[in-house]
């Protein structure tokens, strides 16, 4: 019988998927690394009875890093760092042994079907995974395809089951963007964080810091601090008036009315438009439009939005909006939270999704 391994981005991914495609009769074991489970179960594969293995890594496998040499900050010019310094891939995380586990039990398999998850890093996940098994895997026919990456953005039965029947292939291309952000981060990172640390130590008695870190995702936000500091330096404040003038009529609450010429900034002009209000007993209403307001039907959340709506009505901080979502995806009532579209999907099931909150005691009449 063939085996078929599957890899997924998370543990508890793992699980669920699992859970999903042997309609809950696998049997799970610790792997050899004491963090990932492997879940195994039969079923059929391309026409054929095989053996599935469902397991996962804990994020990235590999991450890059300067030769050792580098690693040395009084021996290295910062600026060495950007060009002459070469880097090479490292375990991500030693401890886990994770090239090691994905070895034991990718040993033997014929084919691999790559659960990461649906987007740029998840993509350069997948060819990591397959640098540590390729080795090991069974060799088929040149025309064989022994390699697929499965498409999805909910855990839900329906999206796991349509995503295991259109595998397609992990996008190299993708793959390599990451490969590339990844090494401007570390070379740009490095450099700067090195040079500040340096600089500035010393230089001012309550800056007790070891390390003073700086990213390229820093940058853009750096300068909107300056810019923004800049302003507030820069800015001189100038005396201004305005009008604030009331309509009663009989005893209903006053009306306030706006000026069109909001402020004045010469007290002697606002004044004369004050004495000129003041000689006025009747307001006269001009014209009276009406408009309809519709309110569009709520679109998707992507990451931005999510993390926005979630700190202004929950008052929940970024990193716990982003656990919750997680614990939300991976158990199958959201969507992928680390989204950019806003779109659903056009397999979403609205009415099913309604159905699962029909008996919540709280918002089910809604």
């Amino acid at each position: 019988m063939r085996t078929v391994l599957m890899v997924a981005e998370k543990p508890s991914l793992a699980q669920s998927i699992a859970k999903i495609l042997s309609k809950g009769s696998c049997t799970s074991r610790k792997g050899l690394n004491g963090a990932c489970s492997v879940h195994e179960y039969s079923g059929s594969f391309q026409g054929q009875t095989v053996r599935f293995k469902m397991t996962s890594v804990c994020g990235h496998v590999m991450s890059l890093d300067f030769t050792g040499k580098y690693n040395n900050w009084d021996k290295v010019d910062p600026a060495e760092l950007f060009s002459k310094a070469p880097t090479e891939k490292k375990e991500a995380n030693p401890k886990l042994n994770m090239v090691k586990f994905l070895q034991v039990e990718a040993r033997g398999s014929d084919y691999v079907v790559l659960w990461l998850d649906c987007d740029k890093e998840g993509e350069n996940i997948c060819f990591e995974v397959l640098d540590a098994i390729h080795p090991v895997m069974n060799k088929g026919s040149v025309r064989d395809q022994s390699v697929f990456r499965a498409k999805f953005s909910s855990i839900t039965d329906t999206d796991i089951w349509n995503a295991m029947n259109r595998l397609g292939e992990p996008n190299r291309n993708e793959a390599l963007s990451v490969d590339a952000r990844q090494e401007l981060d570390l070379r740009i990172g490095c450099a700067f964080t090195r040079f500040q640390t340096k600089y500035f130590q010393g230089k001012y008695g309550n800056l007790d810091s070891s390390l003073i870190s700086f990213g390229p995702c820093q940058t853009p936000t750096l300068g909107f601090c300056v810019e923004r500091h800049d302003k507030i330096q820069s800015f001189k404040p100038e005396t201004y008036w305005v009008l604030q003038a009331k309509v009663f009529k009989g005893k209903d609450t006053p009306l306030t009315l706006d000026w069109n010429r909001v402020r004045v900034f010469d007290r002697e002009v606002g004044q004369m438009f004050v004495n000129l209000a003041k000689t006025s007993k009747e307001a006269q209403v001009e014209s009276v439009s009406k408009k309809e307001k519709a309110k569009q039907r709520p679109q998707a959340l992507n990451t931005v939005e999510m993390l926005r709506v979630a700190s202004s009505a929950l008052g929940m901080g970024p990193q716990h909006a982003m656990q919750i979502a997680e614990r939300l995806y991976t158990q199958g009532y959201i969507s992928y939270p680390r989204t950019e579209t806003t779109h659903y999907p056009e397999n979403f099931d609205l009415k099913a999704t309604l159905k699962q909150q029909i008996n919540n005691p709280v918002w089910a009449e809604e």
